[in-house]
């Protein structure tokens, strides 16, 4: 069931009320079949994949409680984390490892003859597996006392705002709220409905009208150099911001109208003045279990330099493969990983580059200039993230690059889409206002804005928002990009 459906337009309000008209002592049981139902909707069979995640679960961290020696301990976690893990493997990577080996095979004329597997990805799987997972180190560290009730751990795995795209929660906040009794709240359920309605105007208004272009010019990367390609870049760059922000908006609003609180998953990511600043803004919940998880275990920064530069572009290369099953992913947490190592490497040099120009005693100037070297990366990493393959990417880079192709200034809106002078203006005016509202955040983060003070002004935000999503959003049903990881 997609957010941006008339299904769950339906379907949220009826859970709701339900939800407070429920005595608290069933309210997890009626969550629980409104999470199964919700992931149901796309299709009945891998509901059971996610039952066995849980089961699996369950299992091994309600008896990694009893042995006593560490080695049963460990023994279990293996367990747990081979288990979830080989099933993610199975359903998103066996394919892709396959496929990769048979051309390995090919280019030494060696025969291999192992079929593909013919199955269609799960919804969500890397994002209730890495739940699952952080959940089962976290029981063996002792950080969290395993969960007895079943029912209540299989909602922590299967809770439907988070369920397929995340923020991917962690049992230390997540599972504790399963016992709280949240009575209804008019503050925090406006609050709620006002966040996942600016959730659904970042998708359906912004992010999908920005995709008609993007697709449009990505999905025929031969027929398009110059301006086409890198206003299909910028544009992409803004339309996955509002896809997966939009998400997570809907997610964190849907949750916190019931009483729930999940984790911030985006904190304006397009004003970071530095790759690294860049992930401690952007998909903060993947970003921090990969540092719990990964980095930290493989030593983090306390080891010697070359070994702390290979533990980042270990922890980016398999952020890349996180993503999908391919190698534009990899390449694309590749260049990520260099961006952060050569952060981390030149930062000798930039402090002196930037004594000697001057920049140090003008901090406004710097942080834009940092700002915008640092969105210009993230950028041409992008077209690595939305290529349909390397050699799209290599061409859409070679497209890109000559000077020469940007001679024709009518070129960005000329028969790209339909009506293409007026969709590029709508799109340039949008991502207008998603920057000033960003830049309004980001600036009255620390007290209160004109949203909490004036009721006129409230309002009027309702209502335009509600109107743009009726007479200018994508009426077609798109699904969330990161749904497919």
């Amino acid at each position: 069931m997609l957010f941006n459906s008339i299904e769950f337009l339906i379907f949220f309000p009826i859970v709701v009320v339900l939800y407070f008209a429920c005595p608290y002592r069933y309210r997890w049981v009626l969550l629980l079949a409104a999470s199964y139902y919700f992931y149901a909707a796309w299709k009945l069979e891998y509901i059971f994949l996610i039952i066995a995640s849980t089961l699996i679960s369950y299992i091994v961290t309600m008896l990694m409680v009893k042995p006593e020696h560490q080695a049963k301990r460990t023994l279990l976690l293996v367990i747990g984390l081979v288990s979830n893990l080989g099933i993610l493997f199975a359903f998103k990577y066996f394919n892709f490892v396959n496929d990769s080996l048979r051309i390995v095979f090919d280019q030494f004329n060696l025969f291999y003859n192992v079929p593909m597997f013919q199955v269609l990805l799960p919804v969500g799987i890397s994002f209730y597996t890495f739940q699952t997972v952080g959940y089962i180190i976290d029981v063996y560290h002792g950080q969290v006392q395993p969960e007895c009730h079943l029912g209540r751990f299989a909602l922590f795995v299967a809770f439907f705002p988070q369920l397929v795209a995340g923020p991917i929660e962690r049992a230390a906040n997540l599972l504790p709220q399963f016992y709280e009794k949240f009575a209804f709240d008019e503050g925090r359920v406006t609050s709620g409905l006002r966040l996942m309605l600016w959730g659904m105007f970042k998708k359906v208004v912004i992010a999908d009208r920005l995709g008609l272009y993007v697709n449009a010019v990505y999905n025929e990367p031969a027929q398009w150099a110059g301006w086409p390609v890198l206003v299909a870049t910028l544009f992409f760059a803004f339309q996955i911001y509002c896809d997966f922000s939009g998400y997570s908006d809907i997610a964190i609003g849907a949750a916190r109208v019931m009483g729930f609180n999940l984790m911030e998953n985006f904190r304006r990511p397009y004003f970071a003045r530095s790759p690294a600043e860049f992930w401690r803004r952007w998909h903060i919940s993947l970003s921090t279990w990969f540092r719990d998880y990964l980095y930290i275990p493989l030593g983090g920064n306390r080891v010697p330099v070359p070994r702390w530069y290979l533990n980042l572009m270990i922890v980016f290369l398999v952020s890349g493969l996180w993503h999908g099953a391919a190698w534009t992913f990899v390449l694309w947490g590749g260049l990520h990983g260099l961006y952060v190592v050569g952060e981390a490497a030149s930062r000798g040099v930039r402090g002196k580059l930037t004594h000697g120009l001057g920049l140090d005693r003008r901090p406004t100037m710097l942080a834009v200039l940092s700002g915008l070297i640092t969105f210009m990366l993230v950028c041409l990493a992008w077209i690595f993230f939305r290529a349909n393959s390397i050699a799209d990417a290599l061409l859409l880079f070679n497209n890109l690059v000559p000077l020469d192709n940007f001679t024709e200034l009518n070129a960005p809106w000329a028969d790209i889409v339909n009506n293409s002078a007026q969709e590029m203006a709508l799109s340039l005016g949008l991502i207008l206002l998603l920057v000033t509202v960003d830049w309004v955040q980001e600036q009255y983060r620390p007290r209160p804005f004109l949203w909490q003070r004036s009721l006129w002004f409230r309002w009027a935000a309702y209502l335009g928002l509600a109107l743009a999503i009726m007479n200018l959003g994508i009426t077609e049903e798109l699904p969330f990009i990161y749904f497919q990881f």
